[in-house]
């Protein structure tokens, strides 16, 4: 993020210099710029840059997942404060899964052992480890063991109650379920 600001300054800065280059080869031609072309050029190269990276960030973060993490969901959104994203919306959040690192359930193989991680802007990653049985097909959230409750993978899918159903053209049950036979 400190970097984004240090480049988000520059752009200002840049913009800003381009229009003082102007300023000056208009007093050379005999024409005055106006006075209000420098802070309004460093706006523009302020608010350029910062629409830029809210319409790329989304491209940055999934050229950076690790082989075996596809992106399973992705939320665009529309606000009133930004309105060039009624035009094209942009990407706020989106969901990814660990599919090529699914642990199998040894007594069943079609339960897997997933991690889900949750991106969203301006935010850090959540990681939320998921049973999927792809029997079924549902999912359920799956409470990582502490020291009293040493339950197995087989022993929580057996006391969950908060199963959830996952349609079978869901991109999470095609990315877990379908990739693994």
């Amino acid at each position: 993020m400190l970097f984004e600001f240090i480049a988000t300054i520059a752009a200002g800065f840049g913009l800003a210099g381009v229009a003082l280059v102007i300023t000056h080869l208009s007093k050379l031609a005999g024409k005055k710029a106006p006075k209000w072309l420098i802070p309004l050029f460093g706006a523009a190269g302020i608010f350029g840059f910062q629409i830029h990276q809210e319409y790329n960030w989304f491209d940055q973060q999934t050229a950076q997942l690790p082989e075996g993490v596809t992106v399973v969901k992705k939320i665009e959104n529309s606000t009133w404060f930004r309105p060039w994203s009624y035009v094209k919306p942009q990407t706020f959040r989106f969901m990814a899964v660990d599919s090529g690192h699914a642990s199998t359930q040894v007594d069943n193989p079609k339960i897997y052992l997933v991690n889900l991680y949750l991106f969203e802007r301006r935010l850090s990653v959540q990681k939320i480890p998921q049973v999927i049985d792809c029997a079924a097909p549902a999912r359920a959230d799956y409470l990582i063991p502490t020291k009293d409750n040493q339950l197995t993978v087989k022993e929580h899918v057996e006391k969950t109650t908060k199963w959830r159903p996952l349609a079978t053209d869901d991109p999470l049950f095609i990315s877990v379920c379908s990739e693994k036979g």
